[in-house]
C-alpha cells in the first residue's frame, strides 16, 4: 500500500527530523544537516528558514578555523517556548516553569487545601498566571501546560485515581477552560519517563524504562519516542503486582501489592518501627543509617532490592529495554538498594540485562510535566493538547 504524504505533512516531517536531530547532537550546518539526514540542501533550507522564523531554532556563530565560508551551525532556540509543569501531589503542587528543554526557570511548591478537582484547577490555574507573570521572558511563547499525577490516565481524562479518589475526571479540559492554553494530563512515571527520552538519560536510546519508587512504584516504556499506556492507560503498574497475597491493605483494595512494602513511605516506616526511630525521621537519615552499618536499615534495602529487581527482571525479558532509569524518593537509599536490585535483574533476565542508571534531581516530576506540553514541537505523531472550549 502506498501512503500519500500530503506538502504540509512532509513539511512537518521533516521539521521534527531536524528538531530531532539537533535535540540529539546539538549544533550543525545547514550541509551536515542536509548530508544526515538524506535531505536536500533547498530542502533543508526552506524548513530551517521556517523554523527561523518561527523562532524554534537559532543561528551560532560560525565555527573558527576554517578557510572561506565558514558553516554557520543552526541550533535549538531552547529559550524561544515556555512550558509550564504540575505535579500534583496529596497536599500540594510542584509547580514548575521551564524552557523549550524543560531547565526549570521558576519552581513553587503550593499547598493543596483539599483534593477536589474544582479546588486543584483554581490552585494550579493561579500558579499557572503567577509563574508567568514573574518569568515570561520578552518575546518568549508559552506551549502549554502540563499535569502529571498518579493514576490511569486516557485523553487526558483520570479514569482511576486511588490516592486522589477520583472517577473519570476530565481535568485536561477544565484545566484548559480556566488557563486558554493547550493542556496536557499524564501519569506522573509516564511524564518522567518521557522527559528522560526527550532530554535526559533516554535521549540516545529508542526503548527505554523509567522506574519510578516513591509514595509508589511503577515503571513506564517509551518506544520510538511514545509513551506505552496499554488498552486502557494502565500500563507499567509495577508497585501493584502481587507481593504477598496475605499482606498489608493496598490503596488500590487489594492486599500485599509490591508497593506496600517498598515504596519509599513504606521502607521508612518499617525502618522506624524495627527501630524505634522518631517519626521525624527521613528517608535521608535512614539512608545515613545505613552507610554507617545499621544491619535493619541496610537488610531493609537489600529485601526490597531483590524483590523490585526480581520484578523488574520479568518486565525486562517482555519489554527488552536498553536501558531503566530510575526516578523518586528512593533513589537517596543508593547503592545499598540498587546493587541487590542489579544482582536481582541479573539472576533473572533471559538476556544481559539492561543497566540501571538513577537520574533523580529537585524538580524531576514537575520537569516530567512540563515535557508533555514541551514534545509536540519534537514529536510529529504527539497528542494534541486539551484547548478551551469555544
Amino acid at each position: 500500500m502506498n501512503l500519500k504524504v500530503d506538502q504540509s505533512t512532509a513539511r512537518a516531517m521533516n521539521r521534527r527530523l531536524i528538531l530531532n536531530l539537533l535535540r540529539e547532537n546539538g549544533p550543525l550546518s545547514r550541509a551536515d544537516i542536509a548530508t544526515t539526514i538524506g535531505l536536500s540542501g533547498a530542502t533543508v533550507g526552506f524548513a530551517v528558514g521556517d523554523l527561523l522564523t518561527e523562532g524554534l531554532v537559532r543561528e551560532g556563530e560560525p565555527s573558527s578555523g576554517a578557510t572561506g565560508r565558514r558553516p554557520i551551525p543552526i541550533e535549538i532556540n531552547y529559550s524561544g517556548l515556555l512550558a509550564v509543569g504540575l505535579k500534583l501531589m496529596v497536599g500540594s503542587v510542584e509547580c514548575v516553569l521551564t524552557d523549550l528543554s524543560t531547565t526549570p526557570l521558576i519552581t513553587r511548591i503550593i499547598p493543596l487545601p483539599d483534593q477536589s478537582p474544582e479546588t486543584i484547577v483554581k490552585v494550579c490555574a493561579q500558579a499557572v498566571a503567577d509563574l508567568l507573570a514573574e518569568g515570561g521572558a520578552p518575546g518568549a511563547r508559552i506551549t502549554g501546560v502540563g499535569i502529571a499525577m498518579p493514576g490511569i490516565i486516557e485523553d487526558g481524562i483520570c479514569r482511576r485515581s486511588h490516592r486522589f479518589n477520583w472517577t473519570e475526571v476530565p481535568l485536561a479540559r477544565m484545566m484548559a477552560d480556566v488557563v486558554h492554553v493547550p493542556v496536557w494530563v499524564e501519569d506522573d512515571t509516564n511524564a518522567f519517563a518521557l522527559a528522560q527520552q526527550l532530554f535526559r538519560l533516554g535521549r540516545h536510546h529508542k526503548t527505554i524504562g523509567a522506574l519510578a519508587i516513591g509514595a509508589g512504584i511503577s515503571c513506564a516504556v517509551v518506544i520510538d519516542g511514545q509513551v506505552h499506556h496499554g488498552a486502557h492507560g494502565g500500563a507499567g503498574k509495577l508497585g501493584h503486582s502481587t507481593f504477598h497475597p496475605e499482606g498489608l491493605p493496598c490503596e488500590c483494595g487489594r492486599r500485599g501489592c509490591l508497593q506496600t512494602l517498598f515504596s519509599e513511605p513504606a521502607l521508612l516506616r518499617r525502618w522506624q518501627a524495627a527501630t524505634g526511630a522518631a517519626a521525624t525521621t527521613t528517608r535521608h537519615d535512614m539512608a545515613e543509617a545505613a552507610r554507617n552499618g545499621d544491619s535493619t536499615a541496610i537488610g531493609l534495602l537489600s529485601e526490597a532490592g531483590q524483590a523490585i529487581g526480581s520484578i523488574l527482571a520479568t518486565f525486562a525479558n517482555i519489554v527488552d529495554p536498553e536501558v531503566i532509569v530510575v526516578g523518586g524518593e528512593a533513589v537517596a537509599f543508593g547503592d545499598l538498594f540498587f546493587e541487590p536490585m542489579r544482582q536481582a535483574m541479573l539472576e533473572g533476565c533471559l538476556l544481559p540485562p539492561p543497566p540501571i542508571t538513577p537520574d533523580w534531581i529537585d524538580n524531576s516530576w514537575a520537569q516530567g510535566a512540563a515535557a508533555l506540553a514541551t514534545r509536540q514541537v519534537f514529536n510529529f505523531e504527539a497528542s494534541a493538547g486539551a484547548v478551551r472550549l469555544s
